[in-house]
């Protein structure tokens, strides 16, 4: 069945089996990234490798996909985004089963950069979605594909930790790799090549500046914690980014065809949703930390879950993305994005600041409020990051769309690196020193108090308020049933209901 909304024809059975492979694809991702977590020690004992060591494999993966994701966005509007989307998707389908066989440190580094290409794949994604789907079922789609993030993280923390212990770390990997195979046949299958086509030369020299202006300032956040933000290779990295971050944007003002055009990624919207999209996600990462901390330190500094456990007792956060996200999707072009961007944050600001104030008297006898809190943020972050991709989506024309969508992912790789390190300086700050249970004497390891919780669940709340006060700044793209669609030539509204 076909439709029409303003001269573009939508075929409406493709779009429903395309929507398959969109929304599985984060269950796929999240699921290889985040079962990785509980395995990190064991990797680290296998390699014989120290702690700082062992975090490069997370780092190389963020590093190679930040720069992709920009890289294959561009090449998705010059060369057709099924085709880079396919590229992206083998990228990382090889990255997962070569971990699977790593037998050296170098090995596994080497394919989880390999892995790291295959970061470009969510940016495609919501660029085909955008172009192939009308526009009534885009806001809906882009809510399953957000809320898939939440239910895989929920799925892989628990299954992760216990294929580890049963069957070794490689075979999170091995269980994984089937799974990636599937989902690339099934997306060279269905996907259609996206309908429009921005031929050009590629910017090498703004690849290249990109290069320079992003890994050193993320290898310097992701080595702070652990040497000192005021070190001197902290500060020299720092700088190096900076000086590359200014060439850049000299260049990109002047190239014929730049990687990143600045006219579209600093328009009113784009711009908003960029930060926005980064400081949300720098919040999220500092409370899924502290949320890891409670659920599993001991009492009275936590609840002293497993890990399985806790992958369990975030199942009702889960529970509530999945009926948000599509309901959320539903009511957008009625009510619009802007109220509900607004919306949620303040529920996540608000939920947030109960659990700084509570933070000393949850644990350990008051679980299930803590859980019940924790899911109520996570109902205000979907409704937020919703309708941020939405106005993105909304507020650029086609034919830059990957560009625009990759840019976004860049933002959100930023945010996603300093969350966590922020966390462990605040966490290193506010620490009691705990003597293990049948450990020698000598032995005392650092957990974090209540206070670190509270500092970090505070801040994290100050975020969504600014949040919510940056999102009064959006300029509408859908209400009263119409959505308004920026073309190359201006703008359209479409009605949808």
């Amino acid at each position: 069945m076909n439709v029409t909304r303003n001269g573009e024809t939508y075929d409406l059975k493709y779009a429903k089996k395309a929507t398959l492979v969109v929304v599985l694809l984060p269950l796929l991702v999240m699921y290889t990234e985040a079962m990785l977590t509980p395995a990190l020690p064991t990797i680290q004992k296998e390699f014989a490798v120290n702690p700082n060591d062992v975090s490069w494999v997370l780092t190389i993966y963020l590093l190679v996909g930040t720069v992709s994701v920009a890289l294959f966005g561009k090449l998705g509007d010059m060369y057709g985004k099924k085709k880079m989307f396919l590229v992206a998707l083998g990228f990382y389908t090889l990255g997962v089963i070569l971990n699977g066989f790593a037998q050296s440190f170098q090995w596994l580094l080497f394919s989880r950069a390999i892995q790291g290409f295959g970061m470009a794949i969510f940016p495609l994604a919501f660029a085909l979605v955008r172009e192939e789907f009308p526009p009534e079922m885009v806001p809906q789609v882009q809510g399953m594909i957000s809320a898939m993030f939440g239910v895989g993280m929920v799925i892989a923390l628990p299954l992760g930790a216990y294929v580890t212990q049963h069957w070794g770390w490689r075979w999170t990997y091995h269980t994984a790799a089937p799974f990636a195979v599937l989902m690339f046949i099934l997306a060279w299958k269905i996907l259609r090549e996206s309908r429009y086509i921005n031929p050009g030369k590629l910017d090498w020299q703004g690849a290249l500046l990109l290069v320079w202006a992003v890994v050193p300032a993320l290898v310097a956040v992701t080595r702070a914690p652990n040497v000192g933000w005021t070190a001197r290779e902290t500060l020299v990295l720092f700088a190096v980014s900076i000086v590359g971050a200014i060439l850049l944007v000299l260049w990109e003002k002047r190239a014929e065809n730049p990687l990143i055009p600045l006219d579209i990624v600093t328009a009113r919207n784009p711009a908003i949703v960029n930060l926005g999209i980064m400081f949300a996600a720098f919040g999220i990462s500092m409370m899924s930390q502290a949320n890891t901390y409670i659920f599993q330190m001991k009492p009275p500094y936590g609840f002293g879950k497993t890990i399985l456990q806790s992958g369990l007792l975030m199942t009702p956060m889960a529970g509530i993305m999945l009926i948000i996200a599509p309901l959320a999707g539903k009511i957008m072009p009625k009510v619009g994005a802007k109220p509900l961007a607004i919306t949620g944050a303040l529920i996540a600001s608000s939920g947030l600041a109960v659990l700084a104030k509570y933070a000393p008297e949850f644990p350990p006898n008051h679980l299930w409020a803590f859980v019940a809190m924790i899911a109520y943020v996570g109902a205000g972050i979907t409704l937020m990051n919703i309708s941020l991709i939405n106005v993105l989506v909304f507020s650029v024309p086609p034919r830059v769309m990957g560009v625009a969508t990759g840019a976004n992912s860049l933002f959100r790789n930023f945010g996603s690196t300093w969350g966590p390190a922020i966390a462990g300086t605040i966490m290193s700050t506010y620490y009691t020193l705990f003597h293990p249970p049948g450990a020698p004497s000598w032995v005392q390891i650092k957990i974090p108090t209540t206070k670190a919780y509270e500092v970090l669940f505070g801040t994290s709340a100050g975020i969504y308020l600014f949040l919510a006060i940056l999102s009064l700044a959006i300029v509408e793209v859908m209400k009263g049933g119409k959505i308004r669609e920026v073309e190359n030539g201006g703008e359209k509204e479409v009605k949808v209901a």
